[in-house]
Order: structure tokens, then sequence, then C-alpha cells
């Protein structure tokens, strides 16, 4: 007959990662050279227990001689916050992954972690690469490298510091996004690249969190990013790329001079009519424009999206819509003003193409002029896709009327013509 497992076996069983983990969270095959092993997944796929399982593998020698044991190694984050946060006391960090017994010591006020055996990890913020000058490690763990703000300067470094024992070695484990460094990495011989999805570690995650985020997510460029793990490559031909439209999102947002919601209807009505683009955006005191909503819908009759704009407007205390009339300019004004007669609504005629409107508007985000308040997976698709003869991008007509009226008009005499 079979015996039940002791508490003390059962203890020793879950700590024992390589029987439980999924095939992309193996270490590379045993005899495989490799410097970097780069663990690219989505939200929540469990990225940081690899990371962190296999820090401890190493600093414990606990498959040495197969893998050897590392004596120094390097844990860098974005931030120290993040460090702390994610990397060293978050639920699959690395006090969560050891037992009691084998368990580091973290040492906040010196940045650093010590094991029983004398193996010590020491703790570094990408945003100050210099701190990795003169230390010098035999193993390296590095979270989110795709968002490091000053990610080659601090990746030089690392490599400068990577210099102990025979062959040391890095895992970096991040959700993709299309930088230059990770692609560089990617590109490396010397790299082993493993992908995970959000779905892959749905037995970890809650299941209304996955119910959402697939839902706002899912079929999208974004959602193939952030859920699936892929590397989306930017067109060099967009007029803009997410690395650009990342470093413009903010959670907070200052006190708002005025409001505007644009609207672009649709042509037609029906199931074959293109979305109706619906963005509110605002004027902040500090000079710099906010996108605050993308309430963009599809297969609405004219009075169901001009209710939705005047819904829009009155919830965010909009100073007026903008509103594009090349399609059916009197039935435009009609149903916004049936779904509010005292709706101020400035109604404007496209006279140049939607690349030659959106050319400016970028240049905005350039210049670091504009911010995200928050993720919007459409609009920000079209923002990245080129804009082409025929195409009809309408979250990004709507985003180009709302910051022209607020920011560009307000420089420069207007290009539209007011009717």
């Amino acid at each position: 007959m079979a015996q039940a497992l002791s508490p003390e076996e059962v203890l020793e069983l879950n700590s024992q990662w390589l029987y439980w983990a999924r095939p992309d969270q193996q270490l590379p095959p045993e005899g495989r050279d490799y410097r970097n092993w780069l663990v690219m997944g989505g939200r929540g796929a469990g990225k940081t227990r690899t990371g962190a399982e296999w820090v401890k593998i190493l600093a414990l020698g606990s498959l040495d001689p197969v893998i050897r044991r590392c004596s120094r190694i390097a844990i860098v984050a974005p931030t120290f916050a993040e460090a702390r946060l994610v990397m060293i006391e978050g639920e699959s960090g690395l006090l969560a992954v050891h037992n009691d017994r084998d368990r580091p010591t973290y040492e906040p006020s010196k940045r650093t972690l010590t094991w029983p055996n004398g193996s010590v990890a020491q703790v570094f913020s990408a945003d100050e690469p210099d701190g990795l000058r003169g230390p010098q490690f035999d193993a390296a763990w590095c979270d989110e490298l795709a968002k490091w703000r000053r990610g080659s300067e601090a990746w030089m470094n690392l490599q400068m510091a990577l210099r102990l024992g025979e062959c040391p070695q890095a895992v970096i484990t991040t959700t993709p996004r299309p930088t230059r460094l990770i692609r560089e990495l990617m590109n490396d011989a010397a790299t082993v690249v493993t992908r995970s999805r959000t779905l892959d570690n749905r037995g970890n995650l809650a299941p209304q969190f996955l119910a959402e985020v697939l839902a706002k997510y899912g079929g999208t460029n974004l959602g193939r990013q952030e859920l699936d793990g892929e590397l989306i490559a930017d067109d060099p031909d967009a007029l803009w790329t997410r690395d650009l439209i990342e470093r413009a999102r903010v959670r907070t947002l200052p006190a708002l001079t005025r409001i505007v919601v644009a609207v672009d209807p649709p042509a037609t009505a029906g199931s074959k009519a293109n979305a109706c683009g619906i963005v509110c955006a605002g004027l902040g005191e500090d000079g710099r424009a906010y996108v605050l909503d993308d309430a963009s819908c599809k297969r609405l009759r004219p009075l169901q999206w001009a209710a939705r704009v005047a819904a829009l407007a009155k919830q965010r205390g909009a100073d007026r819509v903008v509103a594009e009339v090349n399609q059916g300019g009197d039935m435009v004004r009609t149903v916004l003003a049936e779904a509010e007669p005292t709706l101020p609504v400035r109604a404007v005629h496209a006279s140049r193409g939607k690349k030659a409107r959106a050319e400016p508007v970028a240049a905005l985000y350039e210049q670091g002029r504009v911010s995200h308040v928050g993720v919007f997976p459409e609009l920000e698709d079209e923002m990245c896709s080129v804009i082409g003869d025929g195409e009809s991008p309408d979250r990004l007509d709507a985003l180009v009327w709302a910051l022209t009226d607020l920011v560009l008009n307000q420089r420069m005499r207007p290009r539209v013509r007011a009717l």
C-alpha cells in the first residue's frame, strides 16, 4: 500500500522547483552554452518565480557540479522599490521561494541578501547605473529590462561586472517591448530565449483578473505583448512607437484648465460601418495634454453614439465637443443636439489627409507634451500602425482632433475650417 507523505516530505516536495516548473520555466538544457537567459512572458505568467528559483539554485549550489554554485550575484530592477517589492519580498520573490533553513537574510539598509552558506546577492537600481561600477559578480538576475529608463548604460556596466567564474551568466525576466536592448539580446547567439503566456499560469491567477484582461486586451497588439509575451515590432513607417507611448503614460494628472471630447463619426450605419471614434483629452495647468478616455464604439446608430458623446462630455465636464463633419455634416449636428441640446459643439472639416493632420500631433508626443492617463489598447494599436490611403483609423482621428483643439490651435492659426 502507498504510504502518505509526512509533513516534512510534503514541504520538501513542494520545494523541488524543477519538478513543478512548466517547460518554459525549466533551466536551459545541460551543456547549452549561454551567457543570457531571456525569459519573456505576459503579465502574471510566472517570470518572477522563474528568476527567483534560478537565483536560489545558483546561490545554494543545489545542482552543483552540473550547475556551479555562484557566491556573488547581482539583483537589478528598474528601481530599488521594485527590487524589494517584487524580486525580494514579493509573493514569488526570493524570500518566498526558500524554506526556513535556506532562506537568505535580507538587509534593506545594505541592499544585500546573505545565504547561510555565504553566498551574497547585492541589489541595484537600473536608474543608477554607476552603482554597478566596481562590484564583480558571477551571476545576475535582471527584472523588467524592457522598462529600464537608462537601460543601455546599466546593461553595459553590468556586463563589465559579470567577470567572476568560468562562465558568468544572467537571467532576464521581462514583459517584452521592442526596445533596442531587447532586440540586441534576442539576436545575440549567446542568448537563450523562452516565452510564456499569462494563460499558461492560469492556475495561480484570479479568474476575475483573467476574464477582465482577456475581455479588454484580447485580440489587440497590446494584448499580444502584455498577455502573450510576444515582441511586437514597431513599424518604421508609423508615426508613433510603443516605447514613445509608454514613456508618456502616467497614473495621475494635475488640475485641468480645459477638457474636450472629439468625435469622428462613421460615414454609414449598420454592421459594416467603421467605428465611431470618441476620445476625451484635457489640458493641464502644467501646459501638457492628457488623454483621458477612449470611448469609441462600433455598430451604434447615430443617436446612440451621440448619446455616448454627450454622456462622456457631461461626466468629464467638457468645455466643448469637437466633431468632424466631412461625412454627414448636418446629421452630425442634429444628432448631437438631440442627445443634449445645450452641448457646445465645434464642427470641423478635414481639408488635409489623415497622415498630414496626425504628424503635428505625433510631434507633440516626441516633445514630451502629451501623456496617456491609463492604457488604451485599441487606440494605441491604431497609433502604431501605418496610416495609408483608404484606411480609417477612427480612434486616432478623434485623438488628433482633440489634441489639435487643445494644443495646436492655441499656438498657431487653425488649419481646420470651423463651420
